[in-house]
């Protein structure tokens, strides 16, 4: 094996650099800025000069870093090999020239052997003897910045002292000797190996610290399981995507992780990629009501699976949201042409019926003329329906007792249900407000209660049930009706479906899709065994009583914002100009600050505090002041909604 790597590794016997050892020629262009001061560079040489072995260090472009003074006179080279950017060809040409590897048939030949070996560097040891006689070993290894380092040590007095040995020790064994040598020179080898390993240690450690801090700042969740569903890496980014779940996961299971109901929906397709079949699929976060992208990939070399997970949910909400904006841009197209045209005739229809009313008609006529009336009054109304469904419609947040809207939506419907049903409330909400709006969630439920009612048809059980789960509210309106078809699952929310046989507007369930989705929630679908569930989930805005100091100078819009911020539930403090409201920004207790632009006296820009800030102008988007603007920016006017979601986020914004 030495002689193997004898006639590999003697193309000079020479090494690579790091660039922060010696002073660097920016001229040339494989050369580096120098990256210590001179006087570090001198220190560093006189420090290298009393090593007592030849040291080398080349950079990766065949250029001498540094070396040390034992390393010209072990070589016996001229000055100009041992400066600084000194070529490593040139010094393997003047070695050969000079008889160091013995005689050599083809200089250039040799000189280019030594060249492409030294640009393929490899760790390496090994002693040969000098064409002056002497012995040297030869250490060399690669940095990992490009280039090498090799140290060299004359074994001179070492060689002779095995040879005296070998002569004045006759009566031991020439295997024992041999084994001797032997070993010291694999123990030498071996320190080599050693130090090799530790340097490709170092490496590692370092490139596996880069690659977990890049990964950990991955908007997903990048993990490896084990054909026992265990994980054995994560980027510890879970949490992020499963609310909940524990961020150190490594040598947990993925339904100690992630629970069971979620493991339990994972399971199939974790089989599927454990036999090999890459898996990209979406499951619905039975916690969190999260939609999540998983992706699954085989691994071929351990085996286990990589795990990529994503949160898709605003994604899916934009696609279905847009899916189902279509639908109504489609309906108004379908219904504005004729609507008018239609209430025309309505109209008519109701004048005449109305003078049929007046007179003195049998009684079976007069039966048939308050149908028409109600019929065309139900055709007036449909049209009302038509109108809110295509028109442009705004969200209007308030401040709302949910159990108590409930309770009053539940008075308003029960005069209207069938004899014997019975509407029952489940109400577990905290003692707290929510940003909800009350006029449309009320809608919402009448129409579930009414379109479960109609379902039952017959003496039955509605429950309307509302809960809290973390950042969400949950109301469920169920029934003991016959459930939802296959059918009703995938297009209850359409506009104009309907399973009532000609006898619904297929209006009800997609207005209540179109409010909750303005509300920025969600709708499902889905069949309990018992009957038809519907479930609104809606973000949790906790109305969270704050001291707010309004800072505009005219009085009317200041009177009008100081309503709409006491209707959210503030309290409020005012001030009419910059000096004013500079003066008031360390009142106790005032932990909100609302304030135009441009005030008589200055900028409200220029209030410089540390609570969080909403700013309102009526300066279009773009404008260079506005722009200044570091925080949430109201345009004049505004609604409550808009308010109250500005000032929430300054809130959350604000350290």
């Amino acid at each position: 094996m030495l002689s193997l790597m004898n006639r590999r590794k003697d193309a000079h016997d020479m090494p690579f650099s790091h660039c922060l050892l010696a002073d660097r020629d920016p001229a040339h262009p494989g050369g580096t800025a120098m990256t210590s001061d001179k006087l570090r560079a001198d220190l560093t040489r006189s420090g290298l000069n009393l090593i007592g072995q030849a040291l080398s260090i080349f950079d990766a472009d065949l250029r001498l870093a540094v070396a040390n003074r034992k390393y010209q006179m072990m070589f016996d080279l001229p000055d100009e090999l041992i400066r600084p950017n000194a070529s490593f060809e040139d010094t393997i040409r003047y070695l050969v020239l000079r008889g160091e590897y013995g005689p050599q048939p083809d200089t250039e030949a040799a000189v280019a052997l030594r060249v492409e070996q030294a640009r393929t560097f490899q760790p390496h040891y090994f002693e040969r003897q000098r064409a002056n006689g002497r012995w040297i070993a030869v250490e060399g290894a690669p940095l990992s910045q490009g280039g090498w380092v090799t140290v060299y040590t004359d074994m001179t007095d070492i060689k002779r002292q095995e040879a005296m040995l070998r002569a004045r020790s006759a009566e031991l064994s020439e295997q024992v000797l041999e084994n001797a040598e032997r070993l010291a020179a694999t123990n030498r080898q071996l320190e080599a190996t050693n130090a090799a390993l530790h340097e490709a240690q170092r490496i590692l450690t370092r490139t596996e610290a880069h690659t977990r801090q890049v990964t950990e700042m991955v908007p997903a969740h990048i993990a490896h399981v084990d054909r026992e569903y265990r994980y054995s890496f994560s980027n510890r980014r879970q949490p992020l995507i499963f609310p909940g779940a524990a961020s150190d996961v490594v040598g947990l299971s993925v339904e100690e992780a992630l629970g069971t109901p979620t493991f339990l929906l994972l399971k199939p397709y974790l089989d599927e990629a454990l036999a090999g079949e890459a898996q990209v699929f979406e499951i619905t976060h039975p916690q969190s009501g999260r939609r999540i992208r998983i992706a699954l990939t085989p691994d071929q070399t351990r085996g286990g699976v990589y795990i990529l997970s994503t949160d898709v949910s605003a994604e899916v909400q934009a696609r279905e949201a847009l899916t189902h904006a279509s639908k109504r841009s489609l309906a108004a197209q379908l219904t504005s042409g004729m609507a008018h045209d239609f209430g025309n005739l309505l109209t008519i229809i109701l004048g005449l019926q109305t003078r049929l009313a007046a007179q003195k008609l049998p009684e079976a006529a007069s039966e048939d003329v308050q149908a028409t009336l109600a019929a065309a009054r139900r055709g007036a109304t449909l049209l009302e329906r038509l109108a809110k469904i295509s028109g442009p419609r705004e969200v209007s947040l308030q401040p709302v007792d949910l159990a108590g809207l409930i309770h009053e939506t539940a008075t308003l419907a029960r005069p209207s249900m069938n004899e014997g049903t019975v509407l029952e409330l489940q109400i577990d909400l905290p003692q707290e407000k929510l940003l909800l709006d009350p006029g449309a969630l009320q809608d919402s439920l009448l129409n579930l209660i009414l379109n479960a009612n109609t379902a039952i048809n017959g003496a039955g059980r509605i429950v309307i049930a509302a809960s809290t789960r973390s950042e969400w509210v949950e109301v469920m309106v169920s029934d003991t009706g016959p459930g939802f078809s296959e059918e009703a699952l995938k297009r209850g929310a359409d506009p104009f479906f309907s399973t009532k046989k000609g006898h619904g507007s297929g209006l009800g369930l997609s207005m209540v899709y179109d409010q909750t989705k303005l509300m920025g929630g969600t709708m499902r679908l889905d069949n309990t065994g018992t009957g038809a569930r519907v479930t609104l989930r809606l973000p949790r805005r906790s109305v969270a009583r704050q001291l707010v100091l309004l800072v505009e100078d005219d009085d009317t819009i200041r009177a009008q914002v100081r309503g709409q911020l006491t209707g959210l539930g503030h309290a409020v403090i005012e001030a009419e100009s910059l000096a004013e409201a500079r003066a008031m920004t360390d009142l106790p207790g005032l932990s909100l600050i609302l304030s135009d632009i441009q005030l008589g006296d200055g900028l409200g820009l220029d209030l410089n505090t540390a609570l969080p800030t909403v700013l309102m102008t009526s300066l279009p988007p773009g404008d260079a002041l506005r722009d200044r603007a570091s925080g949430p920016v109201l345009t004049k006017p505004f609604t409550s909604a808009r308010l109250a979601a500005a000032l929430a986020q300054a809130i959350q914004d604000c350290p």
